[in-house]
C-alpha cells in the first residue's frame, strides 16, 4: 500500500524514526487527525516531560485511528510542533517515533514553536492517515 524512501543520497532519517518520503497509491480514504497533544480522556495533562507527552499523543493518534478502522501502520505523514522550552530534548520524540514506527515510519516534519495552547504542553503531533 505504501513505500517509504530513504535514498542514500540524504541524510539517514531512520535513525531518528522517520522517513524521508513515503509514496502512497491515491486510493483509500485520507483520514487527517487534529494535533494530538499529551492528555489522557480526561483532558488531564500527562506528567514526565517531553517523553510521557510524546507517547500519550501518539497513543491518542492510535485511538483516533482506530475509531476510524485504522493504525499506525496507516500513517502517511506527521507533522511534531515542540515547544521551545522542549527543545532541547528530541532524543524522547526519537525514542518514540522509533517504537511506535519500527518499521518504514512515515515522513515528518519538526517544528519548534514559542509555545502551544496550554503552557504545559510540550507537544503536538498531527498526522495523516491513508486507509484501504
Amino acid at each position: 500500500m505504501r513505500q517509504t524512501l530513504n535514498p542514500d543520497s540524504v541524510f539517514n532519517s531512520l535513525q531518528y524514526g522517520f522517513s524521508q518520503a513515503m509514496v502512497v497509491p491515491s486510493v483509500g480514504r485520507r483520514v487527517l487527525l487534529s494535533g494530538q497533544v499529551g492528555v489522557d480522556a480526561e483532558e488531564q495533562t500527562v506528567t514526565g516531560g517531553l517523553a510521557a507527552q510524546t507517547r500519550a499523543a501518539l497513543d491518542n493518534v492510535a485511538r483516533v485511528l482506530a475509531a476510524a478502522e485504522g493504525t499506525l501502520a496507516h500513517v502517511i505523514m506527521l507533522r511534531i510542533y515542540i515547544a521551545e522550552e522542549a527543545s532541547e530534548e528530541q532524543d524522547a520524540i526519537a525514542e518514540a517515533l522509533l517504537d511506535y514506527f519500527p518499521d518504514n515510519p512515515p515522513p515528518s516534519s519538526w517544528v519548534i514553536v514559542k509555545g502551544l495552547s496550554l503552557p504545559e504542553w510540550l507537544i503536538e503531533i498531527e498526522a495523516e492517515a491513508l486507509l484501504p
